[in-house]
């Protein structure tokens, strides 16, 4: 139940990708939000400090995700063979965003030297910091990574519901439940 099979998803992958899916969200949310905070907001602060924990939350949980997909069994694909191949190289566009739009992140938030404070609870220190235009050139890649992010993740759920209903395929069914993924059903 907790471990990937051929025939489906384990709990544990299941976690990772629901979880990241409401972070991604939440996360473009309060991005696109907080552009248009003024100066004397109450969240003007507090936005841009949630945004960057959780963001720092989500890179160590996608580093974590990816190790967990290379230790566990793919689940066998349906669909075409061009179905395949464009879900495969969906899913790597997916992950490759997500890095860029969370290494950008840090690219900014670190731009002066800081590190970043992850709701108080440890600091990740700035590693690469005082580079020329460093925080408005990251700030536009992590601005036009985001909405890519957003459009392709919007393609993937549309994808799944498309599995769901048009193919008749149990692609979201053993995205949802481990124990049906298990069974082989």
């Amino acid at each position: 139940m907790w471990r990937n099979s051929r025939n489906g998803w384990g709990l544990i992958s299941i976690l990772f990708h629901w979880l990241s899916a409401l972070a991604i969200i939440g996360l473009f949310a309060l991005g696109w939000w907080m552009t248009d905070l003024g100066y004397y907001d109450p969240w003007y602060n507090q936005g841009p400090w949630v945004h960057r924990s959780i963001g720092i939350l989500l890179l160590f949980a996608t580093f974590a995700r990816l190790v967990w997909r290379f230790v566990q069994p793919t689940p066998y694909a349906e669909g075409s063979r061009l179905e395949t191949i464009a879900a495969h190289l969906g899913h790597i566009a997916l992950y490759v965003l997500l890095i860029v739009v969370m290494v950008s992140g840090y690219l900014i938030s670190t731009a002066d030297g800081r590190g970043i404070s992850v709701f108080g609870w440890f600091e990740v220190p700035a590693l690469l910091y005082d580079l020329p235009n460093q925080a408005s050139q990251a700030g536009t890649v992590h601005w036009y990574s985001a909405l890519a992010l957003m459009i392709l993740a919007a393609g993937h759920a549309l994808a799944a519901v498309k599995h769901h209903w048009l193919g008749r395929h149990k692609t979201l069914v053993r995205m949802l439940n481990p124990a049906h993924s298990q069974a082989g059903n």
